[in-house]
């Protein structure tokens, strides 16, 4: 079998979206590390280095010791706060805006998809853009609440009921929002073409939908760095940076 050069899979990907009806991104933490925020593996700079998952990041443990979790995000939050959309979240925006993208399921909380224009995100681990009250459940404009806590360090309260304000994120223990999921699964079945970006395909449920995608008829197509479990369902394979191969794909489909 004649491998593809680079080039060659880059015009297949771009055949492939003119030549679909319906194409979906899926994206993982991998594509927001050109916009230094870290992921949660790697050995150098993940997220999940030197702490327990499940005492600073489970609903369990924010319940029992919020000032852990707070702790814990808040060198990801100053990150998150000041990061800007890389060339792969805008590329992404740009071909929903010229019709060849219908929408973005993401594992991020960075709302980078949404800094750089795109309309159609289905976010499923949440986002930082609210807090809520695990109290009464008041919703509070989450920028202002974790500034506050990056100045003084002191764990968000409502200023209501005294309860304690957690971020819209998805903690270990928590289900997935139902609206976004539902909608992420609905994408996914009606999808022909699923573009999987930056993740590694390892958190459940999330990881299973370009499964169901595929399971449904879609084709799949995979950027990234390393080799995931679903690189021998994929219709092309490119383990290289997003940056680099998503701003080429946008090229290449306005050649023709």
């Amino acid at each position: 079998m004649i491998q593809e050069t680079l080039s060659q899979k880059i015009n297949h990907i771009a055949d492939l979206i003119r030549q679909t009806q319906h194409t979906v991104a899926f994206t993982g933490a991998g594509i927001s590390t050109e916009s230094g925020i870290p992921d949660f593996r790697s050995p150098d700079s993940g997220l999940w280095r030197n702490v327990d998952p499940m005492t600073v990041a489970s609903i369990f443990g924010f319940k029992r010791d919020p000032k852990a979790f707070y702790d814990w995000v808040a060198p990801l939050t100053r990150t998150t706060i000041n990061a800007a959309p890389n060339p792969s979240h805008i590329a992404l925006a740009e071909m929903e805006q010229r019709g060849h993208l219908d929408g973005i399921i993401t594992q991020n909380i960075d709302m980078l998809h949404t800094r750089a224009g795109s309309k159609t995100v289905f976010e499923l681990h949440g986002h930082m853009r609210e807090a809520t009250c695990i109290n009464c459940f008041k919703v509070y404009d989450g920028k202002p609440i974790l500034e506050k806590f990056l100045e003084d360090s002191k764990v968000p309260t409502c200023e209501t009921c005294n309860g304690v304000l957690k971020p819209n994120v998805i903690l270990f223990g928590e289900q997935l929002p139902v609206r976004e999921f539902q909608g992420a699964q609905d994408a996914a079945r009606k999808c022909d073409l699923m573009i999987i970006i930056g993740s590694s395909l390892e958190v459940e449920p999330a990881g299973e939908l370009p499964r169901l995608a595929y399971r449904t008829g879609a084709k799949l197509v995979i950027v990234n760095l390393e080799p995931t479990s679903a690189d021998k369902l994929a219709e092309v394979v490119i383990h290289a940076r997003a940056a680099e191969i998503l701003p080429a794909i946008v090229r290449q489909l306005e050649t023709n």
